[in-house]
This record gives C-alpha cells, sequence and structure tokens, in this order.
C-alpha cells in the first residue's frame, strides 16, 4: 500500500507531466551525472524532502508503539531511546530524495529534464508547486466521495440481480 504522501507526489507528479506536455515516457537508461543533478533539483523545488520527511518519523514512531505494546513497563526508556532514533534516522529521507531524483533521471532525457525544471522555476511553476498538493487532497476526497456513491449503486444492483436469482440478500 502506497503511503498518502507518496501517493501525493505519484499524483503530484502525473499532473504536472500531463500539465506541461510531457507525460511522454523517455526510453529508460542509465541516468548520466548531469541527468541525476537536473533532477535533484526539479525534485528540491517540488519539495519532495518535505513529503518524504515524514516517513522516517513514522517509521521510528511505528516502531515504538510496536516495542511499547509489548514492553510497555519500559515506557520510560522506549521514550528516551525514540528521541535518540529520530535523531538518527529523521534526516535519512534524503535517501529517497535521492532515489527519487535518479527515477526522475532515468525516466527523461537530460534535456527532458531541463524543460521541466525551467517550467518549474516560472512563476506557473512556482504556483503549480503551492497549489498542485491542494488539487491532489481535494481530488482524493473527491475520489473517496465518488467511490462510496459507487458502491451504494453497485451494492443496489447486486441485491436487484441476486433476488432475479431468488435470494434476497
Amino acid at each position: 500500500m502506497i503511503s498518502r504522501p507518496a501517493m501525493r507526489y505519484v499524483m503530484a507528479a502525473l499532473v504536472a507531466l500531463t500539465a506541461i506536455g510531457i507525460a511522454v515516457p523517455a526510453v529508460a537508461q542509465t541516468p548520466s551525472p548531469g541527468a541525476i543533478l537536473i533532477a535533484k533539483q526539479i525534485v528540491q523545488l517540488k519539495g519532495v524532502n518535505n513529503m518524504m520527511d515524514p516517513i522516517a518519523r513514522g517509521v521510528v514512531e511505528k516502531v515504538k508503539s510496536v516495542v511499547m505494546q509489548t514492553n510497555f513497563m519500559f515506557q520510560k526508556d522506549i521514550n528516551e531511546i525514540t528521541v535518540e532514533l529520530h535523531k538518527e534516522f529523521d534526516g535519512r529521507s534524503a535517501e529517497l530524495v535521492d532515489l527519487t531524483a535518479r527515477l526522475y533521471a532515468s525516466k527523461f532525457t537530460e534535456p527532458e529534464l531541463k524543460q521541466i525544471l525551467i517550467f518549474y522555476q516560472s512563476p506557473v511553476g512556482q504556483k503549480m508547486i503551492v497549489e498542485e498538493p491542494k488539487v491532489i487532497d481535494d481530488s482524493l476526497q473527491q475520489a473517496n466521495g465518488w467511490a462510496d456513491n459507487l458502491s451504494v449503486d453497485i451494492m443496489a444492483k447486486m441485491r436487484s440481480e441476486m433476488k432475479k436469482r431468488g435470494h434476497d440478500i
């Protein structure tokens, strides 16, 4: 299952690429150092690090929760260790930024990455960076409501069809 921040990033990338008309993927190949550098600038401009930072923090908290469930009598020590773990691991999200930059660089040619970078540096690109997460959040909320309504329609159809076959559900 994809986490919400990751899903937000994936949706943001798809919307952005479609919006600027370059959604056709380039041939996958080993990216050049220059392509990786440009891709990293794109990733940093888009604030991917802000989306990735909560992942490491969340993993530490999840491990803490698991350990706490079976060792609740050591709460003080677990809390103290958790503070230290945050100091050690919270910054590791930079690894995800690098991985994301490599993904961009493997999907787009260096000239395409330059065009993407120019777009994100433009006023409309900057606006997209600010507004896109809001659009994605709203879209996901709309999709959830739509899916809920669709499930009601599907359930009604299922009941109707089962009734035709002599089953009341």
